[in-house]
């Protein structure tokens, strides 16, 4: 079924791009979700009048997104977790509690935009790399130390 991208879907398409997908991926997720609108002779002619409301905004979005990106650049986070000897935390520090930090300094950071490969389960400083947008991250960095 092909269909037309409301919305930038991660690993299918960005918006106003026309793919195809299986019928009930798009009937059952991406229309109900309004991510993206069948590609019918109607909807097609709609389509350059979309692209041209999709690049209005996709300008708008990466240029807020670079702004909170140069805000971000200066920002430390620091945790405290409990700690055993040789500095492993009793549990771990996920991209919840990382946005969580984030929002205490009042960034408002949803939790699947964290890039994080494992949960950081040692005492240290990582830098966490932030998503904002498609081609715009920032690189905050996160102290975590043991709690006395």
């Amino acid at each position: 079924m092909e269909i037309i991208l409301q919305e930038d879907v991660e690993k299918l398409g960005t918006r106003g791009q026309v793919v195809t997908v299986k019928e009930g991926y798009a009937r059952n997720y991406l229309l109900p979700q309004k991510l993206a609108v069948p590609a019918n002779a109607s909807n097609m002619k709609r389509l350059e009048k979309m692209r041209a409301a999709f690049a209005k905004k996709e300008a708008t979005e990466r240029e807020s997104a670079q702004q909170q990106a140069a805000l971000l650049a200066s920002v430390t986070l620091k945790l405290s977790r409990k700690a055993g000897e040789n500095d492993q935390l009793f549990g771990s520090v996920t991209t919840a509690d990382i946005a969580e930090a984030l929002k205490a300094q009042g960034y408002e950071i949803d939790k699947r935009k964290i890039q994080l490969n494992d949960p950081i389960k040692l005492v240290g400083e990582y830098p966490i790399t932030l998503k904002l947008y498609r081609d715009v991250t920032a690189t905050v960095t996160l102290t975590v130390d043991r709690e006395s």
